[in-house]
């Protein structure tokens, strides 16, 4: 019996990367997985690899972007195992250029694929968890965001990207504060691995070196965090953003309001270079954007 036996957990973009490794990390702790790809034949082959080592797995291809396709995804994992008790929104995509050189649409389907593909899913699934509510039943359930570095701190060359992720790390908090009287819990992952999405930026750093005994990169060390948060021992969690990289984890301290000057007036536009500089001095260093 795993942590997450009798549990039944949607995976998005589950076809490779970070995605196949927690669908087969849940499946080996009992978990039935919805494996979801737009990519039908990494999803089956996925599938293919939990049942064949016992687990249980059912694959869905369907479109995380619009409702239609998230109502789907949703009902393939209840037909299969009865019903569906968290999501881990993994599926992503990047388009990376400076700002200046963006185009219309490589800022639209990032968007799109990161935040409406977090929320359509979510959104079905809560509408779900609130009704079983409702008629008085139990509910026990997990949102796993995935927001990133490019989100906390910024990413030269990926302002698409982090606003996407940002905008995903302050859903989460939203989300935790709004559905834990449903039984809800939201947290989000901001993991470093190696995956398709990194292999042409990162592709030398995040290699495995000749003699290495513990593959600092590789998408499985993400991957038991992601099991506990889908587990009922994390009920108390919820609102975090965790930070997974090799064996080290910690927990991103967001936004906070620093120190604060107070005229108890209206400001001179011409006096306050002289307070902000005094707010500046007084405030916490900002963690550098990644690439300066």
């Amino acid at each position: 019996m795993g942590i997450c036996s009798k549990r039944n957990i949607i995976v998005t973009g589950a076809g490779g990367g970070l995605g196949r490794a927690y669908a087969l990390a849940l499946a080996a702790e009992g978990a039935g997985v919805i494996v979801n790809d737009i990519r039908s034949e990494a999803a089956d082959a996925v599938v293919a690899e939990i049942t064949t080592a016992g687990g249980q797995a059912v694959a869905s291809a369907d479109d995380i972007t619009s409702m239609a396709g998230a109502e789907a995804i949703v009902a393939a994992g209840v037909n299969a195992f009865g019903d569906v008790h968290g999501v881990v929104n993994n599926a992503g995509i990047v388009r990376d250029r400076m700002f200046a050189s963006l185009s219309e649409d490589d800022w639209d389907l990032v968007v799109k694929v990161h935040l409406k593909g977090h929320f359509c899913i979510a959104n079905t699934l809560v509408r779900r968890w609130r009704d079983q509510v409702k008629a008085g039943n139990k509910v026990d359930a997990r949102i796993i965001n995935t927001s990133s570095g490019a989100g906390l701190q910024g990413s030269v060359g990926q302002s698409n990207y982090s606003a996407a992720k940002g905008g995903i790390a302050a859903l989460t908090l939203v989300q935790a504060a709004e559905l834990a009287r449903y039984g809800v819990t939201a947290n989000a992952l901001a993991p470093a691995a190696r995956t398709g999405m990194t292999e042409k930026v990162f592709a030398d750093m995040m290699k495995r070196k000749d003699g290495e005994t513990f593959d600092y990169y590789d998408p499985a060390n993400v991957a038991p965090l992601v099991v506990w948060l889908c587990s009922p021992l994390s009920k108390d969690v919820s609102g975090r953003v965790f930070e997974v990289e090799g064996g080290k984890l910690s927990i991103g301290e967001g936004w906070h309001t620093g120190a604060v000057a107070d005229k108890k007036a209206r400001w001179n536009p011409a006096e306050l270079s002289e307070v902000v500089a005094g707010l500046i001095e007084r405030g916490l260093k900002p963690q550098k954007v990644y690439g300066t």
